[in-house]
């Protein structure tokens, strides 16, 4: 007789964290989100408390003051915080991100100077790989760095969809140093460029770069977008990621793993706004009635509810799938892929259906769906678009299945 053994997905630890974190969504980030929405306005008291709870330094090792979890347990605190506002968990994703790369890439002088700070939240960072004239193709990047010393470097150009641009004071920034080399991504570098946080124009040991006024968006509110103007900009050798004898010309394999981490934070993203338009659809579809019962009733509706249900645990499954094999020190990025693509489009898929099921009222801003409904679609385009990550995972195919 077979022994049976109780299903868990998730560690006593995993349980208990998330379940902090799902109070916090609920009781301070759900009820203040319209607001901020409205305004579009930096949240900065939720942020406080971010600070308060440790969120911002959740994957950085203990011995720099953070708590040193896993990206697996990072991915199950995202899904959290998007379920309660996608700008909240934006406000800590490229702050993980340029924390992921001074863990792993960074020189011990680098961990030193900046990830107990980045533990506390007392600095935040951001990490800026866009430009205006170009998208997904990051070997085509022209903002440029050229060495003006033996000790400076000048960065010139101008970048695009900073996330947390403006009040970030460390920015993870992809240029180019070798502009002869071919293909032309080996000729790109990671700088850390230092900043004055919620200063537009930047002076001092700081001047050279500018912050124009914040992108309005349709969506994804409170959390800012914006460009970043180098001009002139001086930043030490020193601040190459993982120094210069290490780091010049190597930003690409960088920010191409960063963004495998990236790609796993989009996916739970996804997962979290998915799950909240699940919640306010069985809600609304339990009090609305029509032709004489609860639209719950209607076989029509509960068709939706379970579409959206099975979407939701595929989307959760595959991307814990993927941040676990990057906890386990595997190749993930055709799955973070995977993960991308499906969740943020389960994301985009549930938030409609549940805009649906609201009908008339779902159009109206009395209603949390609209919010989400203006939200879902960055989901599509953050960390590279549907068809990027389609083309990836044609690749990665062919690559792990060569004849």
């Amino acid at each position: 007789m077979a022994v049976t053994t109780p299903y868990t997905e998730r560690t006593d630890e995993q349980r208990a964290i998330c379940e902090m974190v799902r109070q916090f969504a609920d009781e301070q980030i759900i009820p203040s989100a319209e607001h901020y929405d409205h305004e579009d306005s930096f949240p900065e008291p939720i942020v406080e408390q971010m600070k308060e709870l440790g969120l911002f330094g959740v994957t950085i090792p203990e011995e720099y003051g953070g708590m040193g979890l896993d990206l697996t347990t990072y991915a199950m605190i995202v899904e959290e915080l998007s379920r309660g506002w996608i700008s909240i968990s934006g406000i800590v994703n490229t702050h993980f991100i340029g924390g992921y790369l001074l863990m792993k890439f960074g020189t011990d002088e680098q961990k030193q100077r900046y990830l107990p700070r980045m533990a506390t939240g007392e600095i935040r960072a951001a990490f800026s790989l866009s430009e205006p004239e170009l998208g997904s193709d990051v070997a085509a990047i022209k903002t440029a760095a050229k060495r003006v010393d033996n000790e400076t470097y000048e960065i010139n150009g101008t970048k695009m969809w900073v996330t947390n641009g403006l009040r970030a004071a460390l920015v993870f920034v992809l240029v180019r140093t070798d502009p002869s080399v071919e293909p032309k991504h080996r000729g790109l570098t990671c700088f850390i460029a230092e900043k004055e946080p919620g200063v537009s124009e930047n002076t001092g040991q700081y001047a050279g770069v500018n912050v124009p006024p914040q992108i309005k968006k349709m969506g994804y509110k409170g959390v800012e977008s914006t460009e970043l103007v180098f001009d002139g900009y001086r930043c030490p050798a020193e601040n190459i990621l993982g120094g210069e004898d290490t780091g010049l010309n190597k930003g690409f394999p960088q920010m191409m793993d960063a963004l495998e981490v990236g790609r796993v934070n989009v996916a739970a993203r996804g997962v979290g706004i998915a799950q909240r338009a699940l919640e306010l659809a069985l809600k609304y579809s339990q009090e609305r009635k029509t032709f004489g019962k609860r639209i719950a009733q209607h076989q029509a509706i509960q068709f939706k509810l379970a579409d959206m249900a099975t979407q939701i645990e595929a989307a959760r499954l595959l991307t814990l799938r993927a941040a676990r094999l990057k906890d386990a020190g595997e190749r993930s990025d055709l799955e973070a892929g995977m993960a991308k693509l499906f969740a943020s489009e389960a994301g985009r898929f549930c938030v409609e259906e549940a805009f649906r099921i609201h009908g008339g009222y779902g159009y109206s801003k009395e209603y949390e769906i609209e919010r989400l409904y203006r939200d879902a679609p960055l989901l599509l385009i953050g960390e590279g678009t549907s068809e990027i990550q389609r083309m990836l995972i044609g690749r990665k195919l062919l690559e792990r299945n060569k004849l």
